[in-house]
């Protein structure tokens, strides 16, 4: 018997090979193809891949009467309707350890762009200046990071954090006393973390308990200098709401700009990328 998997997104060349030297599997990729044409491939699909990008809702699940399984390439499955799927049989799966290390980095990353201005600096020597004092920055040694979420990744990002000598604080309702021991950190209740946390990151699933974790009130707790990083989902923080003078620009480490000025602000500042 042949099955038939049907690739809604992009995933890794390498990947696509392994499927399409397996006899059994015949593999029609419609990533970046009209969503008519995904369509025509789920009817006679036995199996469904997807990143981020494909919602697998209800109604597109109706268009592959023989699906047995969608598999999603990443962590997480909140773009996938999973009781939907469970009703007609097929079975979910993700990756959970796949993104591991590159989004604990990628954390780390956008904390050190903000730290030492790295996005500013570079915008103003673009431009021909050389001010070294105006983008001076600061060390994260000895700062307090806290991290809201302490799974694969979050776990990853304490082990990297201590290696830059900060001092690590997380919450974690899930996360038993021999676990935080392991990773060499305190827990603490999420508010009493962000009135202590010279940086917070963000490593939580999008969930009802966790829809709109960050709003208004949660981020008058925190340090008038701290840093707010996100490497999650973006569900997570309710920015249409915040007060205005606790907004700067939440992709500045990605865009190299500042919203307000060449000068980095000394304002509160968040850096977002979902993984």
């Amino acid at each position: 018997m042949t099955y038939r998997v049907a690739v809604a997104d992009k995933v890794a060349e390498a990947g696509l090979k392994l499927l399409a030297q397996t006899p059994e599997i015949e593999v029609a990729n419609c990533a970046g193809k009209p969503r008519e044409e995904l369509e025509r491939a789920l009817a006679g699909a036995h199996a469904l891949i997807v990143r981020s990008e494909t919602r697998v809702t209800a109604d597109l699940l109706t268009r592959g009467p023989n699906l047995r399984v969608i598999a999603r390439a990443g962590t997480g499955v909140d773009n996938i309707d999973v009781h939907a799927a469970t009703r007609r049989g097929i079975a979910v799966m993700n990756a959970p350890g796949a993104n591991t290390v590159s989004a604990a980095e990628h954390a780390m990353g956008l904390l050190l762009a903000q730290a030492r201005h790295i996005p500013w600096a570079a915008e103003a020597m673009r431009r021909g200046e050389w001010d070294r004092k105006r983008f001076e920055g600061t060390e994260l040694r000895g700062k307090t990071i806290g991290i809201v979420g302490l799974g694969r990744i979050g776990g990853h990002v304490a082990q990297l954090a201590r290696a830059f000598g900060m001092h690590v604080v997380g919450h974690d309702p899930y996360l038993s006393p021999e676990r935080a021991a392991e990773l060499q950190l305190k827990l603490l209740p999420l508010d009493q973390l962000l009135g202590q946390a010279d940086v917070v990151t963000l490593h939580v699933a999008h969930t009802e308990q966790t829809h709109h974790l960050i709003n208004a009130e949660r981020l008058k707790l925190m340090k008038p200098t701290a840093v707010l990083v996100n490497t999650a989902r973006g569900d997570w923080w309710m920015k249409r709401r915040w007060p205005r003078r606790f907004v700067t620009d939440a992709s500045a480490a990605r865009r190299s700009t500042c919203s307000r000025s060449s000068r980095c602000p000394r304002t509160r500042r968040s850096a977002s990328s979902s993984a």
